[in-house]
């Protein structure tokens, strides 16, 4: 995918005020609008530099693309790093140049569903301050015997230059046991303060979880991959397993396929309905990587004479 540069696009330079964006774009708009001009590309350029100003103009996304394109190197496709957008706040001020759908991949990749999540509002007394919104990403042990972190938040703010500046807070947050994805942990009172001295609004943190380097994790449920040799699938066995509570034996039946699974009945997410931890059962081949193992393989292919395509009719 192409790195889109919002400010090559307007023609300001990164650390353009608000105000320099805003006049930047209303000449080039005037420029480029497909009633008047009489450029070639007039529609896709007028695309091009709504797109641009639909970040710039918004210091929330804004800080947020600048982080990201500071770590952005020219000349190489891009990828958005994982959770690139974890721990910004955003008010949820939503699109205002139509549908986020109607700009580039690159765009929907950034500002998407996130972004559109972020725009729900949870409405209270008309002097409450507004609620912000933040995304957490957390270990799926947090969840699994729920946690205290120490998380920094970053605030984009205007000066009076009108710049854009991020500030960092710091937050001591309490993760509930058998949070899930896609759930938001609530802190009330850490949202926009009042304007008429009322009650602040509350800030949610929309909860996501890092890859774990064992588990799986699918809704409440729990799952691992177990490779097993051979003949522990057709023979039977017992093994040890890793699971978060620590390593278990596990008796793996005689005669177990590939793919298999055993469950562990409410041993997933704990909650009014807790998940289940699934072994699923992965054969690995032994490598033939000697004389000895070559020799091992033709024995089985003579005296087994198994067919795995008897299935095809072939």
């Amino acid at each position: 995918m192409e790195f889109r540069d919002y400010y090559d696009t307007l023609g300001v330079a990164r650390d353009a005020t608000q105000d320099e964006i805003k006049r930047a774009y209303r000449k080039l708009a005037r420029k480029y609008h497909p009633d008047v001009s009489k450029e070639e590309d007039a529609e896709q350029q007028f695309k091009a530099l709504g797109e641009a100003y639909e970040v710039l103009k918004d210091p929330e996304k804004r800080a947020a693309y600048d982080q990201l394109g500071a770590n952005w190197q020219g000349g190489q496709d891009f990828n958005a790093p994982p959770d690139w957008d974890a721990g910004f706040e955003f008010s949820g001020g939503g699109f205002t140049q139509g549908d986020g759908q109607a700009y580039s991949d690159f765009f929907e990749s950034l500002f998407g569903q996130s972004f559109r999540d972020a725009g729900r509002q949870h409405h209270g007394p008309s002097q409450q301050g507004g609620d912000r919104h933040a995304r957490v990403v957390i270990d799926l042990e947090d969840s699994l015997n729920g946690a205290t972190r120490k998380i920094t938040f970053h605030v984009p703010e205007v000066d009076p230059q009108g710049h854009v500046l991020t500030r960092e807070r710091v937050l001591n947050i309490k993760i509930p046991k058998g949070i899930a994805p896609g759930q938001s942990i609530r802190l009330a009172g850490q949202g926009d303060p009042s304007v008429g001295g009322g009650q602040a609004g509350d800030l949610y943190l929309d909860v996501e979880f890092k890859k774990h380097p064992l588990y799986r994790l699918d809704g409440t449920d729990i799952s691992i991959d177990l490779p097993i040799a051979p003949w522990e699938a057709v023979l039977g066995a017992t093994v040890k397993v890793p699971t978060p509570s620590g390593l278990v034996d596990v008796k793996i039946p005689a005669g177990s396929a590939h793919g298999k699974k055993l469950r562990f009945k409410d041993k997933g997410l704990p909650g009014k309905t807790p998940g289940h931890f699934y072994v699923v059962l992965q054969i690995a081949l032994p490598p033939a990587d000697s004389p000895e193992a070559e020799k091992s393989y033709q024995a089985m292919a003579k005296d087994l004479a198994f067919n795995p395509r008897a299935g095809l009719g072939v």
